[in-house]
């Protein structure tokens, strides 16, 4: 069982060898005129035909290289063959793994645990069992590629329990969406499965974990095709933390006299200093210094019952 939630748990039925029939694109239907019909019905069969061939030769091949391999004592000529058999093989190999492409894991890196997966398979491959080495090596790969995506692929880790239920979750939830026409409910996919919803629940929402995406990633459909994540998230409001302050103090200010108001404008919305200040309504600097003292401590103190 695998444990992803894109469905990694899909049986792989991958071809016998890394051949894969050349596809034809031909136009279907009655209205096909002769020359495609002939060309469906020749061309077709002839592409499979020579893709079951290369599949045999493949085949007969690798049997060879391993029977080369069973008389063979040399640890470096045996490295060499078990060399030669994963390259010879390894056009299936990365056709199991584009099987699991789109899946929130790079090919590359699938196709690269599936190498591994290869090279396993024929370290472990026994040619006395009589079973073909195609038929061995499948699972073998394909259990590898599941592994990677149940150890590597969450990037925060649920317990083991929901990552093994995640790809049944999906399945189900895709076989109601194809019955009933429209998406399921959690009762419904915990019904089907014979689990509890609040299993389901928790599922769902580890499933949402299985990637995270990094605020330095573009935003797709910006008008700024450099915006990211980041750029679009809102920041904290340096002045909303005076805000109460601000509408308490309002009606406060609008009851000063007017020349406490003016002088309170002067120092704190124009930014004069006491001197200039002074000279402009005909007093002291000291004057000024006493006259802003006494304003501010009448706000504080008409200012704290409201805190």
């Amino acid at each position: 069982m695998t444990n992803d939630p894109h469905g990694v748990a899909e049986e792989v039925t991958a071809p016998a060898t890394g051949a894969v029939a050349p596809v034809v694109d031909l136009p279907a239907g009655a209205g096909a005129t002769l020359p495609e019909q002939v060309a469906r019905e020749q061309v077709v069969p002839a592409a499979r035909g020579a893709a079951q061939h290369e599949h045999v030769a493949v085949q007969q091949r690798t049997a060879e290289l391993f029977t080369a391999l069973a008389g063979e004592e040399s640890p470096d000529e045996r490295a060499r063959l078990h060399e030669r058999i994963a390259t010879l093989n390894l056009p299936m190999a990365l056709h199991i793994a584009r099987r699991y492409r789109g899946r929130g894991e790079e090919l590359e890196d699938l196709q690269q645990v599936a190498a591994v997966g290869l090279m396993k398979a024929v370290q472990s491959y026994d040619p006395s069992l009589g079973r073909d080495f195609a038929v061995f090596a499948v699972p073998t790969i394909s259990g590898e590629v599941k592994r990677h995506f149940r150890d590597k692929g969450w990037s925060i880790r649920p317990p083991r329990r929901l990552q093994e239920l995640s790809p049944r979750v999906s399945a189900a939830r895709r076989e109601l969406e194809q019955e009933s026409g429209r998406a399921p409910t959690i009762s419904q996919v915990a019904q089907r499965l014979g689990v509890d919803v609040d299993e389901v629940s928790e599922c769902l929402a580890a499933t949402e974990q299985y990637r995270l995406h990094s605020l330095d990633e573009l935003v797709a459909g910006g008008d700024d095709s450099r915006t990211s994540v980041l750029d679009t998230l809102g920041d904290v409001d340096a002045a909303l933390e005076s805000t109460v302050d601000r509408l308490t103090l309002a009606p406060l200010l609008a009851s000063l006299p007017e020349r406490d108001a003016r002088v309170l404008s002067l120092r704190f919305e124009q930014g004069w200093t006491q001197n200039r200040i002074a000279e402009e309504i005909g007093v002291s600097q000291m004057q000024v210094s006493r006259l802003l003292q006494g304003i501010l401590k009448r706000l504080r103190t008409a200012m704290e019952p409201a805190a």
